[in-house]
Order: C-alpha cells, then structure tokens, then sequence
C-alpha cells in the first residue's frame, strides 16, 4: 500500500548510527539468520516497493550489503555520528520534491510487520500535517507517518533531535495506532539475545 488518495508515501529506514550502547554495527548483528537492518529493509519494500529510502553512515558499505536486493534509494549520511537526527533530515532532503508523506522506520525493531505500517498510511487522512504514530508501552514512537507540511520541522532537526519532538508541536494533528511490537527495540547484545531465546521457546 504506498498511496491515500494518489498521494505518494516513502519508507525512510534510518540505518547509520554506530550503535555505541551495543559494542559494534547492530545494524549488521543476525537475528535467525538475518541481519537487523535487513527486517527494515524488507519492511520498506513490502509496504513502499522502490518508494525507500535507505540511509546508511557508520560501515555504510556492509549495511547496504545486507538489504541486498534493495529497489530503493541509498542515502550515506557523513555526520551520522551528530546523532538520528541529521539522518533524518538528510533523507527528507533527498526526496521531498517526490513525497506526500513519509514512514519514519528504525533498523532496530524487527517485530515490526508490513500489516502494521499499511494501517499507519490507511489511517492518513490525508491533510498535511498530520502524523501517525505508533503507540505501545504508554508512549508513541516509530514507525510513524509524516505528511509533506512535517516536512521543513523534520530538516531542521538538530543532530541529536528524533522526530518525535514533532508530536507535541501545535501545528501537527498527532494520531497514534497500537502496536505492541514497537516496543520490541534492539539495544543491547542482552536484548538481542533475549529475543532469539523467546524465538525458539
């Protein structure tokens, strides 16, 4: 599903930090034989086909490597190490002349289904300033859908600034859908290796 109204979604998988709480790239750590970043990409695919973007920094080579086959936009981030939020500007940047709204993913929930996001752009009104959320463990969070009026607040993030800070901003009209799996977030081996474990139990 990549359209409400003949409008164009991208997914836009954010993929390039260093991951300096896990010890190495966790976008390159296998879970059941995958690597992470891989559910992203794949997540992207389904639910947008070549309308995604890939943004990659930290062993940017190795991690677009791992989404192979990848039908979508590759976008290196240089000053990955300033934090998501440059990532997400420079994404934005990189296809806001294409874009009615975007679906704001993270390499590092892999329970995440594609159900999931097709509900969050069926959702979309279709107004540009609205943003769909994802809800779970009494908050809202990724993946969420921003519409094009997002769109100058989202490239002018600061580095170290996620797009959440968007959500209590009175100019958006902030809609949230459930989702347990969001709350699933890989940031440590431990984490990694408990959800392997509950896998396979």
């Amino acid at each position: 599903m990549r359209s409400v109204n003949n409008k164009s979604v991208f997914a836009i998988v954010l993929a390039a930090g260093s991951a300096s709480r896990f010890g190495s790239a966790k976008q390159l750590a296998m879970l059941n034989g995958m690597p992470l970043v891989g559910y992203a990409s794949r997540l992207a695919t389904q639910t947008c086909g070549s309308r995604s973007v890939l943004v990659a920094g930290h062993q940017w080579r190795a991690v677009a490597d791992a989404c192979t086959p990848w039908a979508g936009y590759l976008v290196v981030n240089e000053l990955h190490q300033h934090g998501i939020g440059s990532s997400l500007a420079i994404a934005v940047r990189a296809i806001r002349h294409a874009a009615d709204a975007v679906v704001v993913m993270l390499a590092d929930q892999p329970l995440i289904s594609a159900a999931h996001v097709n509900k969050l752009i069926a959702a979309w009104s279709g107004d540009e300033h609205e943003i769909i959320a994802s809800a779970y463990a009494g908050t809202r969070g990724a993946p969420a859908l921003f519409a094009r009026g997002c769109f100058p607040r989202l490239e002018s993030l600061s580095a170290d600034q996620g797009a959440r800070s968007l959500f209590d901003e009175p100019g958006f009209k902030l809609r949230a859908i459930e989702c347990a799996a969001a709350a699933i977030d890989i940031d440590t081996i431990a984490d990694l290796t408990r959800l392997e474990r509950n896998a396979h139990s």
